[in-house]
């Protein structure tokens, strides 16, 4: 598990979340992903999908389930989570949510924290934020000093732009965990799929 964990990519953590949902086939689980806008957080072309379904097959995330062809389309393989990859996803956003050093993994894992029970997601996020503050005083200290020792703010503007990029990630990140903690906030994959969900299914079959 440790090296498939380590060899995991975003794109393939998604490609497993989205088995968690039922059994599917490539082509289907591309158009999903279109439709929902997730090629938003990665990047999906044909290619480098198939190459990534291949792979988490011959690490044992993923197995074949069966082969279809609906008239005159191409055959298609539709593949299954296995018990393994199902495991890797959790792992996975566990050790990606708390980091502040890999923006890409962590909006997967952020998409996919709801796998999570509520408390463990919460309290990842609040290691983040332990680090995302500490991070933010270091990076405002660091442009105080420069500034109080003459160096021109001209080349410091990078600088400014990473401190109030923390600032603002702070400020979401505090409203968002109580937001999480709220017993109201809907939580966790047990509900009932919604009349948008089955449209988007549907959708993506065709």
């Amino acid at each position: 598990m440790t090296d498939a964990l380590a060899r995991l990519t975003p794109l393939g953590v998604m490609v497993l979340a989205l088995l968690a949902e039922g059994d599917m086939h490539p082509y289907e689980m591309i158009r999903l992903m279109h439709i929902r806008r997730d090629d938003r957080i990665v990047t999906i072309t044909n290619g480098t999908f198939y190459h990534t379904v291949a792979r988490l097959e011959r690490a044992g995330l993923l197995a074949e389930v069966g082969v279809d062809r609906d008239g005159n389309r191409p055959e298609r393989t539709t593949y299954t989570q296995t018990e393994a990859g199902a495991e890797a996803v959790v792992e996975w956003v566990r050790r990606e949510l708390p980091r502040v050093d890999r923006p890409a993994e962590f909006r997967v894992a952020l998409a996919e924290a709801h796998g999570l029970e509520r408390e463990e997601a919460v309290a990842l996020l609040r290691q983040r934020r332990t680090t995302l503050a500490e991070l933010l005083d270091s990076v405002t200290a660091g442009r105080g000093n420069a500034l109080a020792k003459g160096v021109p703010e001209q080349y410091l503007l990078e600088l400014g732009r990473e401190e109030a990029l923390a600032r603002a990630d702070l400020a979401w990140l505090d409203a968002t965990i109580v937001r999480i903690e709220h017993p109201d906030f809907e939580w966790g994959p047990e509900r009932l799929p919604s009349e948008r969900y089955l449209a988007q299914r549907k959708a993506a079959r065709q």
